[in-house]
């Protein structure tokens, strides 16, 4: 073994490395990401950037999409469950209308 084969190996070796670093940083960031910005299902995203690692980059899109995203709020709930749930609302009859 020659030193240029030497030096290929370290290369290689270096490049390896460097690849599971990555790889480790890129699952590690969206949880993080998530608790710093107080996101109410952090752990759910930081499982789901695990689990985007080891399928290869399946799952990664959708924790870093998801730890970006503004958590749903009791406040902006009332407003959805306004808009779906027209019963809980007082609607006008035809005879209100008309006076």
């Amino acid at each position: 073994m020659g030193p240029l084969d030497l030096f290929a190996l370290v290369i290689l070796v270096v490049m390896v490395g460097l690849a599971a670093a990555v790889w480790a940083l890129l699952a590690l960031l969206p949880g993080r990401i998530a608790k710093q910005r107080g996101h109410a299902q952090a752990e759910a995203i930081n499982v789901c950037g695990w689990w985007g690692a080891i399928t290869l980059g399946l799952l990664l899109p959708v924790a870093w999409i998801w730890a970006f995203t503004k958590p749903a709020t009791e406040s902006s709930m009332d407003d959805v469950r306004a808009v779906t749930n027209p019963d809980d609302h007082d609607v006008m009859t035809e005879e209100q209308t008309l006076t």
